[in-house]
């Protein structure tokens, strides 16, 4: 693979450069056409007859999508080279640039909860054009409850680029700054990661002592932007009066705190059966009574490395996703002709993976640190399902393609689960069928178990950011106990192993995200036992679901394949698949 030359994106179709006439002149556009939107509506806009309402409400969305398309430029660029001052300067100061247009924009949504529920109902029932938007305003006014004042809503927002955005910009950098010494030789932090499921132990140990260090040199810093963060966002709490530290979330991904609750205590309950007696099945195949914690992702100690070209991957996933669905692998067949994906482990770059929808007027991009194991990809087929669904979802417009975060993650780990399958169907060797096996219980294990546990995480360290400021060594205990928990006894952890908080960017950019990947997990093995029980129409059902966008919740597009979240047994049916994957492991073993 090392010969091959891996696709980078082509950001032209959003901009050709930082100082291009087309940036300079939409910015300038944006900003006329906020000035405008403020003069005609500012203070109006309960009193607007229904089509009225209509003809603002697409003005509105198409100011969204001029700013979202030049925010997705600015933030694209940032994340192919983090390191880079001059890229770093160029996103603060269009963030910035945004920040103070989107500030005239604010008072609208904030009019629009003024609007007293029969009004509203009356302008819905009235006009196609206003219909056409009922599940946007469905969801604006679900905040309606936790709505500060005008002046109030313009501070927070305009004051976001100084607090909340500057302190993830220095986590970003810096973590994109680090160097882990390994054997004298420099690696960023995907490199050093990368190491964790060498063939060669003493690597893989090297690696994590080397992660543990680095951590160690810069916890302070990290302490001071996680205890930051975490009194900020309890000080909004406080004035939006959010019950819970996490509530603020569940709004946004439109799901009820209890049937997160209730994913939480399912997963948690599991442990035992799942994590804790797959782990010590596998110290059993290296022949221990327990693993060093840089064994979790080891490959088998029969396990020959196979190494996926680019190009190898590519066919994997795009056939896998044709098998189910031709238009998908069509869909997917675009992101590679047309440089949408950027797959190199390149110094500098941001970190892990992702797929970004920019705006309906455009397409989404996709992030990578592509190096030729299973595990890439798979993430290539999480992705790229992100991407698919973001196509599919784009028709929906700027208000409304925007899919909650626990449905989100619905259409990339689908997306993995078919590009395993294949895999595995295609597979005659033994050995490597079941290090495939293994290895897919294990990204199930991290999604499911792993993620669960990153959201606990977070529920003790906010909760007791309350009492004040917690120091650096309080929160690796926290870590620690946490981990312990969810890996159980076969998994050995060592001193350094606490300061592996740190690096996990969740936790700085988007607040109890991460349940939303158990979530997901969860969902799709529902889904996909559907399927395998009668895939007739499914595909179809499946796109729809995707084209549907952030236009319908959980309960609504789970319906039609008879699915419901707030069902009991819905979860169990979910981490019933990772169950039955390890007592296939156990036969045979």
């Amino acid at each position: 693979m090392d010969s091959e030359i891996l696709p980078q994106w082509d950001l032209s179709d959003l901009y050709t450069s930082p100082t291009a006439v087309e940036l300079v002149a939409d910015l300038a556009r944006a900003e006329a056409a906020a000035n405008r939107f403020a003069e005609d509506y500012t203070g109006k806009v309960g009193a607007l007859s229904a089509p009225d309402l209509a003809q603002a409400i697409i003005r509105y969305e198409q100011d969204e999508d001029l700013l979202g398309r030049i925010g997705s430029y600015a933030q694209l660029r940032h994340a192919a080279n983090v390191s880079d001052r001059e890229i770093s300067r160029f996103y603060q100061t269009t963030m910035e640039r945004l920040s103070g247009i989107t500030s005239k924009l604010i008072f609208f949504t904030l009019e629009l909860n003024k609007i007293g529920d029969e009004s509203l109902d009356a302008l819905l029932t009235s006009d196609p054009g206003v219909a056409r938007y009922a599940p946007w305003l469905r969801d604006v006014r679900a905040s309606r409850p936790h709505q500060l004042s005008d002046e109030q809503e313009r501070l927070l927002h305009e004051k976001q680029v100084t607090g909340r955005a500057a302190w993830v910009r220095l986590f970003d950098e810096t973590m994109a700054d680090m160097r882990f010494s390994i054997n004298g030789e420099e690696r960023s932090l995907e490199q050093t990661l990368h190491l964790l499921q060498e063939t060669d132990g003493t690597q893989r140990k090297a690696a994590a002592k080397a992660l543990g260090a680095g951590f160690n040199d810069k916890k302070g810093l990290f302490a001071l932007i996680t205890n930051t963060l975490a009194k900020d966002k309890a000080i909004e709490d406080k004035w939006r009066r959010f019950a819970r530290p996490d509530s603020a979330r569940h709004l946004s991904n439109h799901v009820e705190d209890a049937v997160v609750d209730a994913l939480r205590q399912a997963v948690t309950a599991a442990y035992p059966r799942l994590s804790h007696r797959y782990y010590a099945l596998k110290a059993r195949w290296f022949g221990a009574e327990a693993l060093d914690y840089w064994d979790r992702n080891a490959p088998l100690p029969d396990e020959g490395q196979h190494s996926f070209t680019f190009s190898e991957a590519r066919d994997r996933v795009l056939a896998a996703y044709g098998q189910f669905s031709p238009v998908m692998a069509q869909i997917g067949q675009r992101f590679f002709d047309n440089a949408w994906i950027d797959a190199p482990a390149s110094p500098g770059k941001s970190s892990g993976a992702f797929a970004h929808p920019t705006v309906p007027s455009a397409h989404p991009y996709l992030l990578l640190n592509y190096q030729g194991r299973v595990r890439d990809v798979m993430t290539l087929a999480h992705e790229l399902g992100h991407g698919v669904h973001q196509v599919l979802a784009a028709e929906q417009g700027a208000l409304m393609a925007d899919t909650p975060l626990t449905l989100a993650e619905t259409a990339s780990v689908f997306g993995e689960q078919l590009t395993f399958r294949a895999l595995l169907e295609a597979e005659t060797s033994a050995p490597r069928r079941r290090a495939m096996l293994a290895g897919k219980t294990e990204d199930m294990l991290n999604t499911v178990v792993r993620q669960i546990a990153f959201y606990d995480f977070e529920r003790r360290l906010h909760d007791e950011r309350c009492q004040g400021e917690i120091s650096v060594e309080r929160i690796g205990e926290i870590w620690m106990a946490v981990q312990a928990e969810s890996l159980g006894p076969a998994i050995r952890l060592h001193d350094e192993y606490a300061n592996y908080w740190c690096y996990i960017p969740h936790f700085v950019h988007s607040p109890f995200y991460v349940y939303a990947y158990a979530f997901g997990d969860c969902l799709v093995n529902s889904l996909y036992a559907v399927y395998q029980k009668d895939s007739a129409g499914f595909a179809g059902k499946y796109l729809d679901m995707l084209r549907a966008g952030g236009t319908l919740r959980h309960r609504e597009l789970l319906a039609p394949f008879g699915l419901d979240a707030t069902d009991p047994g819905f979860w169990q049916q979910g981490l019933g698949v990772i169950e039955r994957f390890i007592d296939e492991l156990e036969e045979l073993s």
